[in-house]
């Protein structure tokens, strides 16, 4: 068992907390309060003089698929073969010896989500993972956590170039389609026991049984419009992955129940996709009451400019409150994890960092960053 004292800063729903005491038992949060009692023999960390914040989660990243400073040999987050590979699963590509995982827990970076690239209509499943360890099945949270599916440029530029579909917006939208019905078909067929396994069609159908979500690469705001569509059509659940233009259409999307993750806005405007981007997509997005979390799309972003990517969003228009959630609590929801991370509650897996100040300070940086209650 362990005890943080002196706990001053934030817990992750937007409450400030001050000078309270937390205990942590099996890796979880036990109690937490002022007037809790410290049992004999218990390891004590003392908060004083540090502030205080939940684990930090970056719902969008590459960790481990795409490692950093290894060059081709280490691109393993686009099965570029085939323009639709939902069969393929981000858990068998990753290296939990990536810098990128040292990098992110340098940074407070507690849990992330890993998914495939956006070269492929569908790109195949995604896991959430915890960023410390050396076995990448000790550290899911949740797998799978999503079908990556990707419109735009990207699918069009990848297999277009080749000559195969698609070339055009129309392809993807109709490649999309022609899997879900082809699902929708095998899922009847296996229940009737007419139908052999098929691991391809096997995933789409957990979307289509709402058992994942189908996570969406999508800039511009007419491919925003188009797989909102699609969702109404299969009634399948939907998160938008960047949502770049969705400052453009905000009070359509809020009509469709759908969380957004914003990002890497700290990344240049290198495709004509990224031309209208801006921090405005958040606080647009805000002020719809349209849930959002932040992304580095890490290594688009370095994983540990998470947090800078939050001061600059409250530089420009968002509150704190806002801010930080969008990489705790609300991002725990993104997932479909907040049940154990996101914030600082009984209960929940004990994630949290000592900061050296106030974390929106870009001079001040993570001192100890915690993991199930052991230092990191």
């Amino acid at each position: 068992m362990k005890a943080v004292t002196n706990v001053t800063g934030v817990d992750g729903t937007g409450k400030q907390v001050k000078n309270i005491k937390i205990l942590i038992e099996d890796g979880r949060f036990s109690k937490i309060g002022q007037d809790i009692e410290i049992p004999e023999g218990c390891e004590v960390i003392d908060a004083g003089g540090k502030y205080f914040t939940p684990g930090l989660i970056d719902v969008h990243t590459h960790l481990g698929v795409h490692e950093e400073g290894v060059g081709k040999e280490g691109q393993d987050f686009n099965e570029t073969s085939r323009a639709a590979t939902p069969q393929v699963r981000a858990i068998d590509g990753i290296n939990p010896l990536e810098k990128g995982f040292s990098d992110a827990r340098k940074a407070g970076v507690t849990t992330v989500q890993v998914m495939p690239g956006s070269a492929n209509v569908m790109g195949g499943e995604m896991v959430v993972l915890k960023t410390a360890g050396t076995i990448i099945d000790e550290m899911v949270i949740k797998n799978p956590s999503g079908l990556k599916a990707a419109m735009g440029e990207n699918p069009k530029r990848f297999h277009g170039d080749k000559g195969i579909m698609p070339t055009t917006r129309m392809g993807v939208a109709a490649i999309l389609r022609e899997k879900f019905i082809e699902a929708q078909n095998y899922s009847a067929k296996r229940k009737e026991g007419k139908a052999d396994r098929n691991l391809e069609l096997e995933n789409i159908v957990k979307v289509l049984d709402k058992e994942i979500p189908l996570r969406v690469h999508a800039h511009r705001a007419d491919d925003i419009v188009t797989i909102l569509r699609l969702k109404n059509e299969f009634q399948f659940n939907l998160t938008i992955e960047h949502c770049t233009e969705g400052h453009k259409i905000t009070p359509f999307i809020a009509k469709h129940d759908v969380r957004v993750s914003v990002g890497p806005t700290m990344s240049p405007r290198s495709k004509i996709e990224l031309a209208d981007k801006g921090w405005n997509t958040l606080t647009a997005l805000a002020e719809e009451n349209i849930p959002f979390s932040i992304t580095t799309d890490h290594p688009v972003i370095a994983i540990e400019h998470l947090m800078t990517s939050t001061i600059l969003a409250v530089k420009n228009g968002l509150t704190e409150e806002q801010a930080l959630r969008a990489i705790t609590l609300d991002a725990a929801k993104h997932l479909g994890i907040d049940d154990r991370t996101g914030s600082v509650e009984v209960g929940k897996d004990a994630d949290f960092v000592l900061w050296s100040g106030d974390p929106f300070d870009l001079r001040n940086k993570v001192e100890q960053t915690y993991i199930n209650g052991e230092l990191v």
